[in-house]
């Protein structure tokens, strides 16, 4: 299992969320809800936990 940290603005985060959940290689354990950055009010931050499909 992976867990991932990604940041960006609200619309990427959403964006990447949907490109991983389409991609069929992996699956999508859970998604954080997104987090502020200290110091700006723009970028944000989720947790992911990312599975390798076993086939």
């Amino acid at each position: 299992m992976l867990k991932i940290r990604l940041q960006g603005t609200t619309k990427d985060l959403k964006w990447f969320k949907k490109i991983l959940e389409r991609d069929r290689r992996i699956t999508v354990l859970s998604v954080s809800e997104p987090f502020a950055n200290k110091g700006t009010n723009r970028y944000f931050r989720v947790y992911a936990d990312i599975e390798k499909n076993r086939k």
